[in-house]
This record gives structure tokens, C-alpha cells and sequence, in this order.
């Protein structure tokens, strides 16, 4: 089945673009490149009888369950979470290791700080995820990584209910050109990394999942160094079902494995 939603694009310019995070030393204030409100069509993974494999699509749907609480005020939850999805992750993957880096709670609310984002991307470009692995890992373990096989994946994850708006949206590789791609600078008040942006297609194919559950993640490669595909993906501006009314809450967590096939 198939629905309507909105998502902002990326627009091509002649000059280079960049999004600055906590601008002004303010969390949560975001300066961003021009984007471009746009209606696309987007298929409902849930029932419909396509292959969702990570292999071959760089995306995947799957059950999960954790005991956590990642609402939590301190920070207590991360190792018991972390181990959980290091254990869903080598279980689904022929990785060798998990390295968790970044968790990101997104709440679609005004006065959250980090809320769902709404423009159409991919976590990393080539040199953004080079300099990444060298930050995380240092020059000597990143140099062994990279002369393997590794890769950047994100998994999410709605929760404390049921997704009922802005839900997550992907485009399938396939459907994208090279030429749809926008290198964008990401400046924080300490660092500065590169993203891609996306730029509008009417050939892109959207999927999505509906009305996801905390019982349930979606994984998704964002960048990988033997050129698996990376995903573009956003929050889609749609509403389930208008009579429900609440707050989108997720969590993200970015980590980067290394393949067994690389030792």
C-alpha cells in the first residue's frame, strides 16, 4: 500500500553548502542549507511482498527487544543498551566487531533540542567517514580497519509508543543517480565532518514502515568502504491516523562494524 508524504530536499547550488549544529554556542539551533518542500509517494514495507534484505538493499526491518529504558534522565542505559545491539548486530551481520559511537534521541516536540530530521541525506561522505574512523579508532587501528572491510550503520528505533507521525522514510538504492548526490560540510562548534545531501528525482522509490513499534528497528548502512550502497533517507511530514496524538520519540545509534571477511 501506498501514501503520500512531504520531505525536504536538498537543491543543487554552485557554491559549497553546510549545516552548522548548535550555532552560536546554542544547543539544538540549526543553520541550514535551502531545502525544498516536496510531495512524493511512499510505499508501506509492512504487508507488502518485497524483499527488505540488508545485503542487497542496504536496509532492513527486524524485531528486537531490549529492556532498557533510553529515556532515562542519566546515562546509565548505554552499556546494557549497547550490548544489546551489539549482540542484534552480530547476530543479523557477518561482522567481527561493533563499535558504538553516537546515540541521538530524537522527540518531535518544539522545545526538544535534537528533533527528527527533516531533510533528505546520508550520514556520511567518503571523506567524512575516512576522518570518522580516524577519529574514533586513531590513525593506527583506523589504517587496519580501512585496509579491510568496514562499514558505518545506523540503527533505529522508535521509542515509548507506537510511530504515529513524521515516521522514517528510505529511498531505495537503486532508484537514485550519482548525480541526485549533494556534498554538504556539518560544522559543530568543535569539529567539522561532510554528509550528502540529496537532491530531488521523481525516480526515487520511498519505503517505509508503518506505525513501528519500540519492538522493532530498522538498520540501515550509511556508508560502507566496498562500496555497499548508502541509504538516503528522512522523516517523512505525514499523520497515521489524525485521531492519535502522540509525540514521535526515536532513538538512532550510529556505529561502525568490521566484517569478518576483512581479518
Amino acid at each position: 500500500m501506498s501514501t503520500t508524504a512531504t520531505v525536504n530536499y536538498h537543491v543543487h547550488k554552485p557554491e559549497r553548502q553546510a549545516f552548522e549544529l548548535d550555532a552560536g554556542g546554542i544547543v539544538g539551533n540549526l543553520i541550514s542549507p535551502e531545502l525544498a518542500a516536496t510531495e512524493i509517494t511512499v510505499l508501506d514495507e509492512r504487508g507488502a511482498d518485497i524483499d527488505m534484505n540488508f545485503e542487497h538493499t542496504s536496509l532492513e526491518f527486524a524485531a528486537f527487544h531490549t529492556d532498557v529504558d533510553v529515556l532515562e534522565d542519566d546515562h546509565a542505559w548505554q552499556p546494557g543498551y549497547e550490548a544489546d545491539l551489539q549482540r542484534f548486530l552480530k547476530a543479523r551481520l557477518d561482522v567481527e566487531e561493533v563499535v558504538i559511537f553516537d546515540h541521538t534521541v530524537r522527540i518531535d516536540d518544539e522545545v526538544s533540542d535534537r528533533k527528527p530530521a527533516r531533510n533528505v541525506h546520508s550520514d556520511y561522505s567518503s571523506d567524512g567517514a575516512q576522518q570518522r574512523l580516524v577519529s574514533l579508532l586513531g590513525q593506527d587501528r583506523a589504517k587496519e580497519w580501512a585496509a579491510g572491510h568496514y562499514a558505518f550503520i545506523n540503527v533505529w528505533r522508535p521509542v515509548g509508543a507506537e510511530i504515529n507521525s513524521s515516521p522514517l522514510g528510505f529511498i531505495e538504492p537503486h532508484s537514485v543517480d550519482e548525480q541526485d548526490w549533494i556534498l554538504l560540510d556539518l560544522i559543530y562548534p568543535d569539529r567539522k565532518g561532510q554528509i550528502l545531501g540529496l537532491a530531488a528525482n521523481p525516480a526515487h522509490q520511498w519505503i517505509y514502515r508503518s506505525r513501528m513499534t519500540p519492538e522493532e528497528v530498522a538498520f540501515f548502512n550509511i556508508y560502507d568502504n566496498c562500496g555497499q550502497a548508502a541509504i538516503a533517507h528522512s522523516a517523512l511530514d505525514m499523520i497515521e491516523d489524525p485521531e492519535i496524538h502522540t509525540v514521535r520519540k526515536s532513538i538512532e545509534t550510529r556505529t561502525v562494524v568490521r566484517y569478518r571477511d576483512s581479518l
